[in-house]
């Protein structure tokens, strides 16, 4: 009997261990050191000057003092060491509280934009860094946070769309205000390009690709869902946000349009992340020759039920 004691309580003793083993990755390890994912992108409609632009994405900072500063860091060290030639930002720098969001915002929430922004200033692109303003941005006080980034030289896109030129040939970097706050307008901020000329989105809400899928849109970078933050084997994540849950992480094929969701820095709510390591993803444009069915699936009218 005392035999059977011993082993059970040794089984005990284990599974605590391992439980509390598993904790501490989850809490202390796995938030705090960002993971660099390289990928290849192939656009039909990518200008020859083009190919190889490298575009490195960081997004969902979520910015505090105590926790998400940490990869922040780590994350701005990774990017200035991959020489990319444009940095993409693809929105939540701030974390509105789950209660004061539903009681119709928080504008102390914004109060973290200027230490984030001040971060953020040491990141490195030989051709500029962009940002968007993802839903906690947007319901909280976009203007002091589109401010903040303006003045550490970050370009904000507010449904509006620039070029960039190689040569005589140009690329477009356009950005969608949120759309979960009901702020994003696709069709303003797509009105000055060129129907013939490629189009990179960024749009904080991966889910609203259904709906870009039918404008001239060659890439949509995206962020918000944390990928799940917490992933559990075979189940996945227990919980993804609105507008986030089809396309949760990684790369997608909507149509003509290429996607790729990137699962973000911080974390929200809880400081905790399992089996879902913060990201860094260096994307690559290459120029892909045979272009005839995608311009085919590009060009139809946007669906009844579009959401811009």
């Amino acid at each position: 009997m005392s035999q059977f004691l011993n082993r059970r309580n040794f089984l005990k003793a284990a599974l605590a261990t391992g439980a509390l083993a598993m904790a501490a990755e989850s809490a202390i390890v796995e938030p705090n050191h960002p993971k660099l994912v390289r990928i290849e992108v192939p656009l039909a409609r990518l200008p020859e000057a083009w190919d190889g632009i490298r575009i490195a994405q960081v997004s969902d900072f979520h910015y505090d003092e105590h926790f998400s500063v940490v990869p922040i860091r780590k994350a701005i060290d990774m990017v200035n060491g991959l020489d990319a030639d444009l940095v993409v930002l693809t929105g939540d720098f701030v974390t509105v509280p789950l209660f004061k969001k539903y009681l119709g915002g928080s504008k102390r929430a914004a109060r973290f934009i200027e230490p984030c922004a001040s971060l953020l200033a040491q990141v490195h692109a030989r051709r500029g860094v962009l940002a968007i303003l993802g839903n906690h941005d947007a319901v909280s006080d976009p203007h002091r946070i589109t401010e903040a980034l303006q003045a550490k030289g970050i370009t904000v896109l507010r449904n509006r769309a620039i070029p960039f030129e190689e040569g005589e040939q140009r690329l477009w970097l356009a950005g969608l205000d949120d759309v979960l706050e009901r702020q994003s307008d696709l069709e303003l901020t797509l009105r000055p390009v060129p129907r013939t000329e490629p189009v990179v989105l960024l749009a904080h809400e991966p889910d609203v690709a259904n709906a870009v899928s039918h404008y001239p849109v060659d890439l949509q970078l995206s962020g918000h869902s944390h990928g799940g933050q917490v992933r559990f084997p075979v189940v996945g994540p227990p919980y993804l946000p609105p507008l986030g849950r089809k396309y949760p992480r990684g790369l997608h094929r909507i149509r003509g349009l290429t996607l790729y969701t990137n699962i973000g820095i911080g974390t929200i709510r809880l400081p905790v992340r399992f089996w879902c390591p913060p990201e860094v993803t260096l994307i690559t444009l290459r120029r892909m020759l045979q272009t005839s069915y995608l311009l085919d699936n590009y060009r139809s009218a946007p669906p009844a039920d579009a959401i811009f």
